[in-house]
């Protein structure tokens, strides 16, 4: 009998010790990731709960992956190679992410300065960014935490596992063609979004250039400017929703699809 106490708490004890080395190794990929996630890990954010959500992520996630880290070795050395992979594959997961909201603001971007809203309360946020950067960034975070984006995310960490897994570096060819990928997509599908300011603006330089032509004494200017104001706020009001549910289409196909899912419209 008390040969069989120190086996059982011996066995015990090296599972609460894998456990405890799973969980760690999760809350690194996670954790790594939570500085960047949009809504999780806004600067606007407390730092305490970027933590208790990355925490809150690790246990729902650590029994689904349990079985991947059967694979790396947890001696010495292959605990620290699987520290470093997990870090690197975290910021890999959370700069994707991240690139959905840097999209907004590129949009919200462009279709102020098409429309002279670019200092429009600029300095309001946390990030100076015109009004319209602003309004799509927030309304685009809210819409994906309406849509359930916490359980996406979920879902996203732990298909990155049959991708990234951890003991091994994704190899850095396909990591950077991945990445600038990522970022081609960004941009063409930002100017996408903003391409109904920009062609509003064109049409309205083109109409008062034709419009000076033909009148050299009326001040164009003057009427033109609250035009092209009240004209950005109506398209405003009008595009946003749909520009929201595109990007919305976006996001929920790169969670879907980390590897290449969520490109251009």
């Amino acid at each position: 009998m008390t040969g069989e106490m120190p086996e059982t708490l011996s066995q015990i004890l090296s599972f609460l010790q894998g456990i405890g080395v799973t969980g760690f190794l999760v809350f690194l990929r996670v954790g790594a990731a939570a500085a960047l996630l949009p809504v999780f890990g806004e600067r606007s954010v407390p730092v305490r709960v970027r933590m208790a959500g990355a925490l809150a992520f690790t246990v729902i996630i650590a029994p689904a992956v349990t079985p991947q880290f059967a694979a790396p070795s947890l001696a010495a050395g292959g605990l620290a190679r699987a520290f470093a992979t997990e870090v690197i594959a975290g910021l890999v997961i959370g700069a994707g992410l991240r690139l959905f909201v840097q999209l907004l603001q590129i949009a919200g971007t462009m279709a102020a300065q098409a429309t002279s809203l670019a200092q429009f309360f600029g300095g309001a946020g946390v990030d100076p960014q015109p009004a319209f950067s602003q309004l799509l960034v927030m309304g685009g975070l809210a819409l994906a935490v309406l849509a359930g984006l916490h359980v996406r995310i979920v879902e996203t960490f732990i298909l990155s596992y049959e991708m990234l897994p951890p003991g091994a570096f994704p190899a850095a060819g396909d990591l950077a063609q991945w990445g600038v990928a990522r970022v081609a997509a960004i941009f063409a599908a930002a100017f996408s979004l903003a391409a109904p300011f920009a062609i509003a603006a064109l049409i309205y330089n083109v109409a008062l250039g034709v419009i000076n032509r033909a009148m050299p004494q009326l001040m164009v200017a003057f009427v033109g400017a609250p035009a092209l104001t009240a004209g950005g706020l109506v398209l405003m009001l009008l595009v946003t929703p749909a520009a929201l549910t595109i990007w919305l289409t976006m996001l929920n196909g790169f969670l879907a699809d980390p590897a290449g899912g969520g490109g251009a419209p």
